[in-house]
């Protein structure tokens, strides 16, 4: 069953913080992965990136980003902390799910549709939140069922022949695949292409 895009949002956030909840006794102050936020810095990244996206798809800018900045509670516990990466989650998949197919919005990256922010936003889910799960010794790999839209939409010339997982943490210089070194400097494309 192929989930559309505000549920692979949603599914993000809700696979990432249940496992991310399983190291909230950990320490959060260290660094996320090979980041040079830590663990409570990067929680807040992720919050600005998907409550961001949801806002560049309501304000529609086509020259900046929004001036609506979101972060975590750095005194919040790790579970409450969480709550607020389910939170916004949840704000980018509604909006997304109510956006119309015209819209368009800047980033960095490319301007983009709701589909290219919904794919941005479980790229930050995931990603970092495999950062900060390695950061505090639990195990998490996103799904190929996550991994797949994401590399489809956001990086068109990913190498072939590898699992959707893989090729997404290659993309974005988190490991290496077979014949491939790991990336150094990376980023995805957002701008819209036709099918």
């Amino acid at each position: 069953m192929t989930l559309s895009w505000p549920e692979l949002v949603r599914t993000a956030a809700e696979d990432t913080t249940s496992a991310l909840e399983k190291g909230a006794d950990q320490n959060w102050r260290g660094k996320a992965g090979d980041l040079d936020w830590s663990c409570r810095e990067t929680l807040s990244h992720i919050a600005l990136g998907v409550v961001g996206y949801a806002g560049l798809l309501i304000a529609r800018p086509t020259d900046r980003y929004i001036t609506l900045f979101s972060s975590i509670d750095g005194h919040a516990p790790v579970p409450a902390a969480l709550e607020g990466i389910r939170i916004a989650g949840t704000l980018l998949a509604g909006t997304v799910r109510d956006t119309p197919p015209e819209v368009r919005a800047w980033h960095p990256y490319g301007h983009s549709d709701a589909a290219g922010f919904a794919a941005m936003g479980v790229l930050e889910l995931v990603v970092h939140g495999r950062d900060i799960a390695q950061a505090v010794g639990v195990e998490y790999t996103p799904s190929d069922a996550l991994a797949a839209p994401v590399v489809e939409r956001l990086f068109p010339d990913a190498p072939t022949g590898h699992s959707p997982a893989d090729t997404l943490l290659w993309c974005t210089g988190r490991s290496t695949l077979p014949g491939l070194p790991r990336r150094g400097a990376w980023r995805w494309d957002g701008r819209v292409r036709q099918a």
